[in-house]
């Protein structure tokens, strides 16, 4: 598979990735025995990037990841960590103490001493231009801690914040086929400053996937059935924000665009990816064929009709509602 540079990291990550919110919690139930086959499936396809979080099951998800590094020590991967939602959203708890018990915390998960990358987890916005909370995280780097460090954010105004701060080696963005906004300036001056971009949600919480319907149903404890209003998190997380009938009609249009050969979902992927300034995508996986599918999804090409359809996509059914947001 392609392998691009992760910004400042130096580090080669495979241009699709694999986002395991879905191994941890807030999709279902998850099968720790179906998490270690959907990371072997995953790494025998070629991805060489692992983004978790501390949060995600609190914990169960940085201990699958684990437990598979320590079961397959041969392989070369990068694994991306985030912090920052364990305590209340305050700024004031983006503080050195704090980070160091999360951090350790997430060591002793991962079974390693140092973190190759640890990003805040979409803090309230001043932390993004808080210098101290930028010299904790220095501290963390210089006392071999954490190797890298970046930020995962909810709205463009915070990525190009963190990107003007040298020392972000990374942006993780929701950014997919109905989220362009990051396109405008995010991923232009990611690129300038030689941070690398971590797109996150390509497939709008499953809705790109084009298995939906309006009779499809979610369990209890996926956040598609209760943060679609954004009663627990910012509702950009679930569905992109979109309203979930319109991305329905949506996707019918978007399903028009795929090349032949190709699934809705491998599209999406793709074209994400073939952005300027993207470095890599990272769609989650429930199960060993989805996994081995969104891998594959780096060979897809897209073609300039392609990208001009999906850019009418978003113009007609979500500019006017979702630019504006984030």
């Amino acid at each position: 598979m392609e392998q691009r540079i992760l910004g400042k990291t130096g580090r080669n990550v495979s241009v699709v990735g694999l986002g395991t919110w879905q191994l941890g919690a807030d999709w279902g139930n998850v099968d720790p025995a179906q998490a270690q086959a959907i990371l072997a499936a995953s790494a025998e396809a070629g991805v060489n990037f692992f983004d978790t979080a501390d949060v995600y099951g609190d914990g169960k998800s940085e201990q699958a990841i684990g437990k598979f590094l320590a079961d397959n020590p041969g392989l070369d991967i990068t694994v991306a960590t985030k912090m920052g939602r364990r305590m209340d959203q305050q700024p004031e708890n983006y503080a050195l103490a704090n980070f160091r018990q999360w951090v350790d915390r997430s060591r002793k998960n991962l079974g390693t001493d140092t973190l190759d990358l640890v990003q805040l987890h979409c803090p309230p916005t001043p932390v993004y231009s808080t210098s101290e909370v930028y010299d904790a995280l220095d501290t963390l780097v210089s006392e071999g801690a954490i190797r890298n460090y970046g930020v995962s954010v909810e709205r463009t105004d915070e990525a190009l914040e963190a990107i003007r701060h040298p020392g972000t080696a990374s942006v993780q963005i929701i950014l997919n086929a109905f989220r362009l906004k990051p396109l405008d300036e995010v991923l232009p001056a990611a690129k300038a400053a030689n941070v690398g971009i971590i797109a996150r949600v390509p497939l709008a919480s499953g809705l790109l996937s084009g298995k939906y319907s309006k009779e499809t149903t979610f369990a209890e404890n996926d956040h598609r059935n209760y943060n679609r209003q954004g009663d627990k998190f910012d509702v950009g997380e679930t569905f992109s924000g979109v309203d979930y009938e319109l991305g329905l009609k949506a996707v019918a249009e978007f399903e028009q665009l795929v090349p032949a050969g190709a699934s809705t979902a491998q599209a999406a992927i793709a074209w994400i990816a073939a952005q300027d300034g993207v470095t890599t995508v990272i769609p989650g996986a429930r199960n060993v064929d989805q996994a081995t599918a969104n891998a594959a999804a780096a060979a897809v090409q897209v073609s300039k009709e392609f990208d001009a359809g999906v850019r009418w996509i978003y113009d007609h059914y979500f500019r006017e509602a979702i630019h504006p947001r984030w």
